[in-house]
């Protein structure tokens, strides 16, 4: 089909930008619905809770030249980890650039979507004046993101002090000056939390239930994921046997920071990245806890039985991956170990619903989130054919995973970075487009960008 059709975007973060860049460039009829009145998604930093997931001192934790969108490459200024408010300011001048701006309605919120007997898509919506809307589409694309609903852990027994999500976690006020606090997990998020907190508080605990890989930003003088990326073309194994190996000479035994021995090979889970929390550990200033037992007043029992009192807890526990606009009787993911889209992008009954970003990487999401858009705009415009069997189709692909990940929700949508760039380029050369082998990040940087006017938060291409 080659007549113009109408998508449907919901959200304006990193990937929903993406899709609607593709759009516009394949020639669709494009709207993209955005309950915030900027893009970027959870990159948007608001001191209140409830909206963002980044704090104010977040730093990107895949590098600049793995997580920049290929065709628009990040300043050369930037540094290697930039920070929320660069990838903000990076969000809103690709928006602009690729003319996306003008399609996303700001501070409209999408209410309920459903599936009409037509296969056409209607939309309910809030606008920005609190009026509700509705609208019909052809195509439907999801980029709602999966860092935005929190998941709370269940203990036995209450709390007495102040228990709070990452998700609602700014940063550390004088209020934690002197305070015993508590951090649940051990992520990404987890970690941040820790090492900022013991920054003024009294005492810091870092609990963790199972063993992790703690990755350092940098190895060998260049970020981890461009000496990752080198040695990508190597069976699995010997990536994981390699990495395994690295760490250990950099980091010596995690028995010497009292953290538990991973027994499972490297890149089997979702790695933490971070280069201060085991620093931290060894200076005393975070002190690994085992699992929460209970909760009883003030107190905290872990599993070996050991008590201790807090003033805060902060759980970094993760997220659901839900979708509030959808019946939960049509699509409902928030509980699967593993979710059934082929390329984690196509359900196997509805042709024209596609899911962009909806993967965890080890590494960025966004330029294969826009690998994704392409693809997805590619079949609407009839110049790539899906597999004819979508559903043994995606029962391969959840049979041979890019890794032995472990089980759990945690990794429903795991995928390793290069392998699953690989499995995305292979989809796009079935439609005739080829992709360099490598972003122009890590080949050589090309002047997209010709300045930043940082005083008006735009970008002057020259």
């Amino acid at each position: 089909m080659t007549e113009i059709r109408r998508v449907c975007v919901i959200g304006a973060g990193p990937s929903g930008i993406a899709a609607g860049k593709n759009c516009i460039e394949m020639g669709l009829d494009v709207v993209i619905f955005e309950k915030n009145n900027k893009v970027g998604g959870n990159w948007v930093f608001d001191s209140k809770t409830g909206h963002s997931s980044v704090y104010e001192n977040t730093h990107i934790i895949s590098s600049k030249a793995w997580s920049e969108y290929e065709d628009f490459p990040m300043p050369d200024d930037f540094p290697d980890y930039p920070s929320h408010g660069q990838l903000q300011l990076y969000f809103e001048s690709y928006s602009r650039y690729f003319g996306v701006h003008e399609m996303i309605r700001f501070n409209h919120i999408v209410t309920h979507v459903t599936r009409r007997a037509s296969g056409d898509w209607q939309v309910e919506y809030l606008d920005s004046m609190g009026q509700a809307g509705s609208e019909i589409f052809q195509v439907l694309m999801v980029s709602n993101g999966h860092h935005w609903n929190p998941k709370y852990p269940q203990f036995e027994g209450t709390f007495s002090g102040a228990l709070m999500h990452s998700h609602d976690f700014k940063g550390v006020t004088e209020d934690w000056r002197g305070k015993n606090v508590l951090v649940i997990g051990a992520g990404n998020s987890a970690c941040d939390v820790a090492v900022e907190s013991a920054r003024i508080a009294g005492k810091v605990c870092m609990s963790m239930r199972s063993p992790q890989w703690f990755l350092p930003k940098f190895m060998f003088g260049k970020p981890s994921d461009v000496m990752g990326a080198r040695i990508s073309w190597l069976p699995r194994r010997l990536r994981q046997f390699a990495t395994r190996k690295a760490l250990h000479l950099l980091q010596g035994s995690y028995r010497n920071y009292g953290l538990p021995i991973n027994v499972r090979p490297p890149l089997s889970h979702h790695p933490t990245i971070n280069s201060d929390l085991l620093d931290f550990i060894r200076h005393g200033r975070v002190k690994p806890r085992p699992g929460v037992l209970r909760l009883d007043g003030d107190m905290v029992e872990f599993t070996d039985h050991s008590r201790e009192a807090f003033d805060i807890i902060c759980a970094c526990t993760g997220f659901w991956t839900t979708f509030p606009f959808f019946d939960r009787d049509f699509i409902d993911f928030e509980t699967v170990e593993k979710v059934p889209l082929y390329r984690k992008m196509m359900h196997a009954e509805y042709r024209n619903l596609y899911f962009i970003g909806l993967f965890q990487p080890l590494g960025c999401i966004w330029p294969l989130a826009d690998y994704q858009a392409k693809l997805a705009c590619l079949e609407v415009l009839g110049k790539y054919r899906r597999p004819a069997d979508m559903k043994a189709a995606i029962q391969r692909e959840l049979n041979d995973p890019h890794f032995d990940f472990e089980g759990g929700q945690r990794h429903a949508i795991q995928v390793d970075y290069h392998r699953f760039r690989n499995d995305l380029k292979a989809e796009l050369r079935k439609a005739g487009i080829d992709i360099a082998k490598a972003p122009m990040g890590v080949k050589g940087r090309h002047k997209r960008w010709g300045r930043i006017d940082r005083a008006h938060d735009a970008v002057i291409v020259s």
